[in-house]
């Protein structure tokens, strides 16, 4: 048994690894910043407790103690999750697999007013999710983090028709199976460089195969990929740490480098001077 004061921490970013659908607790007592993160199934997220900062290629926004987001099936995102004061983070994930989904509107005809869509939404608070997500908390508090396969699907099943209760355009997102076709590379480029991702996986969420995407690429920006998403992430860390003051340590993640010795050396090269070094100028100014 698993004490009500122990905080197990599962990371938001472990949807990426998720293949079906599932019910998961994440819990942590300090700040957390996730890696980039591609959301691989649609996701319906509520905070307990503490507050949760999204950033996506539309911007960036924060979930708050007791509100509840829809994200959808291949989002890029980064979260950074921040404890209450004298408390901890506390969410609840619920993972709507393609099958599970599939299945479900098989049986329940989707709403025909909905149209398809591909962002993430924030969902109204209502009595119904504050009794599901209610009755979801206590078996965390007594098993530890999984829940019995047959409550998982119990409750899955309460979730999404609490949730089509709630605000039926969320089948738009939902009953959505179809792939993204071709989407404006550069666009798509240009709000989503600061996330690590494979090229791989730039082309898929552009409608492109690998090759395709790396030619239409060179049409477009007249350079390689590789090459202008490092130099435009070298430009973004540079601009975060002197226009905006944030610290090197911060502004690596932000601007979508994984390693902070990688960045610095990198960013030296490229401008020669450190990134460190606009921190010290601004402090003699």
């Amino acid at each position: 048994m698993r004490y009500k004061n122990q905080c197990v921490y599962r990371p938001l970013a472990q949807i990426n690894y998720i293949s079906k659908s599932d019910i998961f607790f994440s819990c942590t007592e300090q700040e957390h910043r996730s890696n980039e993160n591609t959301v691989a199934e649609h996701a319906l997220v509520y905070i307990y407790s503490g507050s949760m900062t999204v950033t996506d290629i539309n911007g960036t926004y924060t979930m708050h103690e007791g509100e509840t987001f829809l994200f959808y099936r291949n989002m890029l995102a980064k979260f950074i999750k921040h404890p209450s004061e004298n408390a901890e983070f506390k969410s609840i994930s619920i993972l709507f697999s393609q099958p599970f989904l599939q299945e479900f509107y098989s049986l329940n005809q989707p709403d025909g007013n909905s149209k398809p869509k591909w962002e993430a939404k924030r969902i109204e608070k209502h009595p119904l999710l504050i009794s599901l997500f209610g009755s979801i908390l206590p078996y965390y508090d007594l098993h530890g983090e999984s829940l019995p396969e047959r409550l998982t699907n119990i409750k899955l099943q309460e979730a999404i028709t609490i949730l089509r209760t709630v605000d039926i355009s969320t089948d738009g997102i939902l009953a959505n199976f179809s792939e993204r076709g071709k989407i404006d590379l550069a666009e798509f480029m240009l709000k989503s460089f600061t996330f690590n991702i494979p090229l791989a996986r730039f082309a898929y969420l552009t409608g492109r195969s690998l090759a395709t995407f790396k030619r239409d690429f060179q049409k477009i920006f007249n350079t390689y990929p590789q090459k202008w998403l490092l130099e435009k992430r070298l430009s973004q860390a540079r601009y975060l740490i002197s226009e905006k003051n944030i610290k090197p340590s911060d502004a690596y993640l932000a601007a979508g480098f994984e390693n902070l010795s990688h960045f610095s050396t990198t960013f030296k090269k490229h401008f020669g001077y450190s990134p460190s070094s606009l921190v010290s100028h601004k402090s003699s100014d």
